[in-house]
């Protein structure tokens, strides 16, 4: 596929369109089938983490087609996350998600949330008293400190905003390479892009069509008359056309689908072209974040008391 890499700050390269693997409840076998037949199809870059079970399933299903000659190490990128329960000792972590996924390196590593929790908080949804002090400078030395011992090729952040981002710019020797975050055509992340662009760290979108399938998820951005009517017009799906803005946008995508039919269709999008139009069309959309991590919010031990002080302000 042309153009379908995106060279990062850090001098390595990163298929644009990645295999997302979180699903509730992890199904081991599920998901190493999911993986093998997405590395058929020629996806590249896969997307995984500590919360979500899948990292042995990952590893597992990629290290047999290496085996077997499918593909190269070299040709594949592994991005995983620190959880919050982690952030004390980054470098343990990192180790840990080596073994579950039988790899000697990652090519990203990124901090999950900027969140601390106490070390036992192995679950995606804290408790009131599951958090600590965020120390996000500690954490990042900690980050920087994996990519020294070549535990990872590449550090980054997800779920952090253009304030949080300049936050971490002002002592971080090495800056995050990627913010994955939610993007879509609803949710476009216009600030966002533009800070990170200046610091010329790229933005990977994550639920890239809203997260239909997720208990969170909605289908409002492939449901929309607007993304149906574009889709109508470039006989293209919904989802493809969702997808193929984020690309123009110069982001990556992360694709989360085990429906062999759709992911055809989701690394399609590749093929499509969409005009000016289309894209003013898309930007006329009401905005809306679904992922609002309500969780990591509240008033006594979380370091933030309202949902805008997680996002400061944009949402």
């Amino acid at each position: 596929m042309r153009n379908s890499h995106v060279r990062l700050n850090c001098g390595i390269t990163m298929p644009l369109i990645g295999f997302g693997t979180y699903s509730f409840p992890n199904d081991r076998k599920t998901t190493e089938i999911a993986v093998h037949n997405a590395l058929e199809m020629g996806y590249r870059h896969f997307d995984t983490a500590k919360i979500y079970g899948s990292e042995p399933a990952v590893g597992k299903a990629i290290n047999e087609a290496i085996c077997e000659g499918k593909v190269d190490r070299d040709d594949t990128f592994l991005t995983s996350k620190l959880w919050g329960s982690d952030h004390h000792d980054p470098v343990s972590a990192l180790k840990q998600t080596l073994e579950n996924l039988g790899m000697e390196y990652l090519d990203m590593y990124l901090v999950h949330w900027p969140v601390k929790l106490k070390p036992w908080v192995n679950y995606p949804v804290p408790n009131e008293d599951d958090f600590e002090n965020l120390d996000l400078e500690t954490t990042w030395a900690g980050m920087e400190k994996c990519l020294e011992m070549g535990l990872c090729r590449c550090i980054g952040v997800s779920n952090f905003s253009s304030k949080k981002i300049e936050w971490l710019l002002e002592y971080a020797s090495t800056p995050p390479a990627v913010n994955q975050v939610e993007m879509h055509p609803m949710w476009r992340q216009g600030r966002l892009r533009k800070t990170c662009g200046e610091h010329k760290i790229h933005v990977s979108a994550y639920s890239p069509l809203g997260g239909p399938g997720n208990a969170w998820g909605s289908t409002a951005v492939v449901d929309h008359p607007i993304i149906q009517s574009i889709a109508l017009k470039h006989k293209a799906t919904p989802a493809q056309i969702a997808l193929k803005w984020g690309l123009t946008k110069g982001s990556s995508v992360i694709v989360k689908s085990f429906n062999q039919e759709r992911m055809k269709e989701n690394i399609g999008s590749f093929d499509l072209t969409l005009d000016n139009e289309d894209i003013m069309e898309i930007e006329k959309l009401e905005e809306m974040k679904i992922m609002r991590g309500e969780f990591h919010v509240n008033e006594t031990t979380s370091p933030y008391k309202t949902i805008e002080e997680l996002w400061d302000d944009e949402i």
